[in-house]
């Protein structure tokens, strides 16, 4: 059952002393996480023909379904997924599946009945929002506004896979607990990569407060190495600079732009992740996500492990 009831009033402003330019947003508990998923996933064609990259199996849980756990798991109750066409496979992982629990039910198959109720815990609820043209990441995470309301909400992008306890997520709420206003997660990359991301400066001395934040610039005008990944905590004033920002790179409304519009006036801070990243946006990235999280899996690690140690690699 979807929940389209909002609270309007926990995200509290106060203006700084004159001589500070940004307003202090206090930290508040974050209930909603965007998850756009509207993307074609052309580097992994044909096998996101007709399915969803964000489907793509990690040994045996899709790549969204790691991402929402993370999301639950950092206090998420309302999930807003930005879909387009060729979507529906996500909508029905997350519904109830009654022919599919009967089955397993019959079959004496409880601890996999389990696991598929376990998909969606009680208490949280899915929102499915259709993003009609794709025109970015930006237009995907304004498309939920109706959704997401006057509060804090994550912004998660699945194919980027971060493995390690804590989620990252959580660790961006509790730095948002912190030091309220809006937290990005940063990692460092060659310099030579600094055009596939969006790239900040960081003010260690103010919170690791960013100061700076380009969208896929050329080595040469990178203010850092420090790389945006997709994990985003945002304060819903974004949305406002979403509304005013025009097309930047690609021709697409950029999340990157909307946050460097905010810089002047709302904090917004850079955290350096606990975990380990895979890019599964990318093939080797996905191979190398799936090898990971088969040697940590528990009814394959063991056997995987033999198996490699009979790999020839020559």
């Amino acid at each position: 059952m979807h929940d389209f009831s909002f609270c309007a009033d926990d995200c509290v402003r106060y203006d700084e002393p004159p001589n500070l330019a940004w307003r202090i947003i206090l930290p508040k508990t974050v209930r909603t996480a965007v998850f756009p998923v509207a993307g074609r996933g052309t580097r992994f064609l044909p096998a996101t023909k007709a399915s969803p990259k964000e489907m793509l199996p990690i040994v045996d849980k899709p790549l969204i379904q790691y991402a929402v756990e993370e999301a639950i798991a950092a206090g998420a109750t309302r999930l807003v997924f930005v879909t387009g066409t060729s979507k529906r496979a996500i909508e029905d992982h997350f519904d109830v599946d009654a022919g599919l629990e009967q089955a397993l039910s019959a079959a004496g198959k409880e601890d996999l009945l389990a696991t598929i109720r376990e998909i969606v815990p009680a208490g949280v609820s899915c929102i499915y929002i259709r993003q009609g043209e794709p025109l970015g990441l930006g237009h995907a995470v304004l498309c939920a506004r109706p959704a997401v309301g006057d509060e804090p909400f994550f912004v998660h992008l699945a194919d980027d896979l971060i493995y390690g306890e804590p989620g990252c997520l959580a660790q961006m709420a509790d730095e948002h607990s912190r030091h309220g206003g809006s937290v990005v997660a940063v990692q460092v990359v060659p310099p030579d990569r600094t055009s596939s991301y969006g790239i900040v400066a960081i003010d260690g001395k103010a919170g690791n407060r960013i100061t700076r934040i380009v969208e896929k610039p050329q080595p040469k005008d990178a203010p850092s190495n420090q790389a945006v990944v997709g994990r985003y905590l945002l304060v819903p004033e974004i949305f406002d600079k979403l509304e005013s920002t025009g097309r930047g790179a690609g021709g697409e409304i950029q999340l990157t732009d909307a946050i460097a519009d905010m810089l002047a006036e709302f904090p917004v801070h850079a955290l350096s992740f606990t975990g380990e990243r895979y890019d599964c946006g990318s093939k080797l990235g996905y191979l190398k996500a799936t090898i990971a999280y088969a040697l940590a899996h528990p009814e394959v690690a063991d056997d995987f492990k033999e198996y490699l140690a009979t790999v020839d690699l020559t």
